[in-house]
């Protein structure tokens, strides 16, 4: 007969390895809601590695809700740069707003009344109730689905299995440090169960897990397919003044890669012909076209973007919405990675010095 899992294994386990995270309280201190929900919305879809010089960096700059709730919105994308699905950044910062504006500056401490400020869904809701607040919340991410679907079996495949996983670690839930066990759930999917060749022999569940009694482990979660995106085509321009100065402008607010700053570009389609990419030019100049495209993937389709550059005198004004910018004040623009690598391909041809005739 297999064993039963018990939380106080998981959690004897957590006391001795636990992860030493920057986000997260020492044993024995508070945690702060301001870091455990920052570091949540953060940790969406990006990995700890690529996360933690970012929270730390951020921390620095608007270390209080309040101090977050009140800066400009310009500055709060450029600091999320480089950290991709900016809708968090704006939710982030709308949240910041309404915990100063609707709670007195302190968050919530139920799911529910976290579930009601912007840009805080199920799984935030749970783990910051749990993390910050002690309460007995599942938070299930993508590690606690790895980890519960092998530990009991669980055939429904996701995202429709989320529902039998939540049940599952609400049964398991302890009455005391629900907090820890959130955490613990999550390292243990971090660093022992892990996507592939993960260590059971360490794993405190090792005895009751069915998926390693049966050996199937590495089949665990059960995924529907996904559904290839289709390429999408366009073109990015990378102007220059002769001092230096760069053309962009910003994206708006709602949609993909919302409030950003970008070179100007074309519409992104499957059917987007190169051939007329002059007419999406915000200004009639010589471009010339780099023979190598940026490509970039996002969730839903892959993105190919060919680069023509072109230089303007000194003068020169920026069109109506748009702005030239120094090329040493670049790091002060809200650059996602995709406009990032544009530009840096776009900047490296205009250095080179113009062919023989």
């Amino acid at each position: 007969m297999t064993a039963k899992a018990r939380a106080a294994d998981l959690l004897a386990w957590y006391d001795r390895h636990r992860r030493v995270l920057p986000w997260r309280a020492n044993t024995g201190e508070r945690p702060d809601p301001y870091r455990v929900w920052a570091s949540e919305i953060m940790l969406q879809q990006t990995t700890v590695t690529a996360v933690k010089p970012y929270y730390e960096r951020f921390m620095a700059r608007f270390p209080t809700v309040k101090a977050l709730a009140e800066a400009p919105s310009e500055e709060v994308m450029q600091a999320w740069a480089g950290l991709g699905y900016y809708s968090r950044a704006r939710n982030l910062h709308a949240c910041a707003k309404a915990v100063m504006e609707n709670h007195r500056g302190r968050f919530p401490d139920t799911e529910e009344g976290l579930r009601a400020l912007p840009g805080i869904g199920a799984y935030t809701a749970g783990a910051v109730a749990a993390i910050a607040f002690d309460r007995p919340a599942a938070a299930v991410d993508g590690n606690v689905e790895r980890v519960m679907s092998r530990l009991f079996a669980i055939e429904d495949e996701l995202p429709g299995a989320r529902s039998v996983i939540r049940e599952r670690v609400l049964a398991l839930l302890p009455h005391a440090r629900p907090g820890d066990f959130a955490q613990a759930l999550m390292d243990l999917g971090a660093t022992i169960c892990t996507p592939r060749n993960p260590a059971c022999g360490l794993c405190p569940w090792r005895e009751p897990c069915r998926a390693r009694v049966e050996g199937t482990q590495e089949s665990f979660p059960r995924k529907a397919p996904k559904k290839a995106g289709v390429t999408r085509y366009g073109a990015a321009f990378v102007l220059t003044r002769d001092d230096g100065a760069i053309l962009l402008r910003t994206r708006p607010e709602k949609g993909l890669l919302g409030g950003m700053a970008e070179v100007p570009t074309s519409e992104w389609r499957a059917d987007y012909e190169l051939d007329g990419a002059a007419q999406d030019a915000p200004l009639s100049l010589r471009w010339q076209r780099l023979p190598v495209p940026v490509r970039h993937v996002f969730t839903h389709f892959p993105l190919e973007l060919s680069v023509l550059i072109g230089r303007v005198a000194a003068g020169t004004e920026a069109p109506a919405g748009m702005r030239f910018t120094a090329q040493a004040r670049l790091g002060e623009e809200p650059l996602p990675s995709l406009m990032q690598k544009v530009v840096e391909a776009g900047l490296a041809a205009l250095r080179q010095p113009p062919s023989a005739p």
